[in-house]
């Protein structure tokens, strides 16, 4: 899977400007790919300016079309690229920080209603709405400048485009995960592994998600599931592919591939290993 954030950081392609690990793109699609597997350790905010894109995370779908804004947390998803129009979004990768700085004046006067629930969030459409839209604006001519607006300003126009998605977001969720951001000095790492487990993510890059080194990773880890991540992961990614198979809407090499597997044999294998029949006999097993 390749590493938006840090792809957008390194290239000498895109029109962008950066304050530490906030970035802000101005971003055209260069793939070919239909489907490219992307991740980020950092949230982010997209703009689309024209074509379409979906972003594909375990909890859902949502095609982007011009006009229309997405959140998404931290972590993976598999982007569909459309090939009708040229795709130009803006992107705003918002640090964990800059997150906490903006919101811990505001967050405890907002009503919560779903913090229970908090570790499904992954991405929400954003409504349309008059601050969004007056945000973009505002940071056009930036993208046009040779120089980058100054951290004060930027700073500020992030606090308050942050400050209206909390009290204008019907999405009890995505403000939830807000809250978890503003009042917690790292990542929870349950969050990050019960979203992500599905994609085929080395530990390192699980870790960096977590924003732990990967040491620390491992070692937060087994305290908490009291095992290994590997053994973890491919019994949790066992375990989605049975529900998958049940559902009987995809065949087995989606089935595997959907569930972190890159390998048809292999997943085949640990299956039969697991449940005691293949992939293809399983759903036949538990309905006979």
């Amino acid at each position: 899977m390749h590493n938006l954030f840090e792809n957008i950081r390194d290239s000498l392609v895109f029109n962008k400007f950066m304050i530490d690990e906030l970035i802000c793109v101005e971003y055209s699609c260069p793939v070919d790919d239909e489907h490219v597997g992307i991740y980020t350790q950092s949230d982010y905010l997209i703009h689309v300016l024209s074509g379409k894109k979906t972003w594909k995370t375990i909890e859902g779908e949502w095609v982007m079309e011009a006009g229309q804004t997405l959140f998404v947390k931290k972590g993976a998803a598999i982007v569909t690229q459309y090939f009708e129009d040229d795709f130009c979004m803006l992107g705003f990768f918002l640090p964990d920080d800059i997150i906490r700085t903006s919101l811990k004046e505001t967050i405890d006067c907002v009503p919560i209603g779903n913090l229970s629930n908090v570790h499904q969030f992954t991405a929400t459409k954003l409504p349309s709405k008059e601050y969004i839209e007056h945000f973009i604006q505002s940071m056009f001519p930036y993208f046009k400048d040779q120089k980058d607006p100054p951290e004060p300003l930027l700073r500020l126009k992030l606090k308050e485009l942050l400050i209206n998605i909390i009290y204008h977001s019907d999405n009890d969720l995505l403000v939830s995960y807000l809250k978890t951001v503003t009042l917690n000095s790292e990542p929870s790492l349950t969050h990050i592994m019960e979203t992500n487990f599905s994609f085929n993510l080395k530990l390192d890059e699980y870790a960096k998600l977590c924003h732990r080194s990967l040491s620390t990773f491992k070692r937060d880890f087994f305290n908490h599931y009291n095992t290994t991540p590997g053994k973890w992961l491919l019994n949790k990614r066992l375990e989605h592919a049975a529900r998958l198979i049940l559902k009987d809407t995809l065949n087995i090499t989606q089935i595997a591939f959907d569930s972190g597997f890159e390998d048809v044999s292999h997943f085949s294998r640990v299956f039969k290993k697991k449940f005691g029949v293949t992939p293809s006999s399983f759903s036949k097993r538990m309905t006979s």
